[in-house]
């Protein structure tokens, strides 16, 4: 497992640097002056490493599968590169790239021969470029290869703060909120605000596209700023996000039940955790969906469908094969329905998606949103943080329940105090009842 995570690492940064020089050169020979590409200073395109990643692991059993490898290349990198897109989005406001003067664009974030080009990539990567990265890697030795993957951990962490502090202007707040003196604070403010204004003045060359007038960038840090529920207009604060994954989890449980009832004949549990209704595939879908698509909730039904299509199939598909590496069970399976990939998804289940994203967003989202406002006005955050730190617990106590349903059907006895309170509270007879359909790998 430790040289797993280092193996992942390399890779991770091996494609974010691969990526950064590969987009630098392309931007350079364009433009014909240097290009930075990024979102970072340094020499890596982390969202591009985190695509490499993804495909690495979730896609590995689709490595002998050239059609299929291909078309979860394409899929895994439009949506990473059309989330990627929204989120910097709502930093400035304005989008970083813009393919809409293209053919066959989606929103202006992806086109088809870009996705051509990402499919192809992906698939390269995952049949015959992870296998020369690793063996690089083999070559040094052990002590010296994780020094490296430390260090650029260190220079990533670094990077990736020293961006977020000057896209949100928080050279002047830090050493104030951190009670720093006012020496301290005012050498420290001159100081950042000179390394700010690096990385603004780099990411406004490279990105022209989010280069605005002082008037909008004052409006736009406005909005960015606002985070509570009086605001809820402007944007999503993250109190609203965690009670759309509260309530996503909890109407999601109830859907799948019903549904269950009426196409299987059975009431059966349908939840992910150990205590109370709750699909948490659900809750993160409806909070992820709705963060991203909140901007595009105007936009016609047909745009919503076929975001949530694309989007929900990958992401359950993202989901099955992590369940099934992380507690060795697989907690469900489509194989007996037509047009599915693996037994994880499914054609008809990706266009339930799809009009499940319709309807959350056009239906739903508004009237739900103005009774999380009233909850929040009627409790403030009292509630609010009573159901975080629950929800915690129950994902907590969920995961090692789970854990020790996977190593007591291996035959492992119990050698901890965590692994006999779960055999105690969550035997074998509880947890099939919890999880029916769960079957080890």
């Amino acid at each position: 497992m430790n040289d797993l995570f280092y193996k992942i690492s390399l890779l991770f940064f091996a494609y974010s640097f691969l990526a950064w020089l590969a987009e630098t050169a392309v931007a350079t020979i364009k433009e014909k002056d240097f290009r930075n590409r990024g979102f970072v200073s340094g020499p890596f395109c982390f969202a591009y490493g985190l695509t490499a990643v993804v495909l690495t692991v979730f896609f590995r059993e689709l490595k002998d599968n050239a059609f299929f490898l291909f078309l979860g290349s394409m899929a895994v990198s439009i949506a990473i590169q059309w989330s990627v897109g929204k989120m910097l989005e709502r930093v400035k406001q304005k989008k970083w790239w813009d393919y809409s003067n293209k053919k066959f664009n989606f929103s202006g974030y992806i086109c088809l021969h870009y996705s051509l080009l990402w499919g192809l990539l992906g698939f390269l990567a995952v049949r015959y470029v992870n296998n020369a990265l690793l063996a690089a890697y083999g070559v040094l030795p052990e002590y010296i290869g994780r020094i490296i993957v430390w260090g650029l951990f260190v220079i990533g962490f670094v990077d990736i703060a020293g961006s977020f502090m000057s896209l949100y202007h928080l050279e002047e707040r830090l050493p104030r909120l951190l009670g720093w003196n006012h020496r301290l604070q005012g050498w420290t403010y001159r100081f950042a605000a000179k390394i700010s204004g690096k990385i603004e003045e780099r990411i406004r060359k490279s990105y022209p596209a989010t280069a605005v007038s002082a008037e909008a960038d004052e409006k736009g840090g406005e909005i960015a700023s606002c985070n509570s529920a009086s605001c809820s207009s402007a944007r999503c604060s993250l109190t609203h996000i965690f009670w759309l994954f509260f309530i996503g989890a909890f109407l999601g449980d109830i859907v799948e039940t019903i549904f269950c009832r009426i196409t299987e004949g059975v009431w059966m549990s349908r939840s992910s955790l150990v205590w109370g209704p709750f699909s948490v595939v659900w809750g993160l879908a409806v909070a992820f969906m709705t963060a991203l698509l909140y901007k595009d909730r105007d936009k016609e039904e047909h745009h919503l469908f076929w975001v949530g299509t694309f989007l929900g199939g990958t992401y359950e598909y993202i989901c099955s094969v992590f369940t099934e590496l992380v507690f060795g069970k697989i907690f469900w399976d489509y194989s007996h329905i037509p047009f599915n990939l693996g037994g994880r998804i499914n054609l008809l289940f990706c266009f339930f998606w799809g009009i499940a994203a319709v309807v959350w967003m056009k239906g739903m989202y508004p009237k739900i949103s103005n009774f999380i406002e009233l909850i929040i006005k009627k409790t403030g955050k009292v509630l609010t943080w009573v159901l975080v730190i629950f929800m915690i617990l129950d994902v907590g106590v969920s995961v090692m329940a789970l854990v020790r349903y996977d190593t007591r059907a291996d035959g492992k006895k119990a050698g901890y105090a965590w692994e006999r309170a779960m055999d105690e509270h969550f035997g074998d007879a509880r947890m099939s009842r919890i999880y029916p359909n769960a079957k080890s790998q």
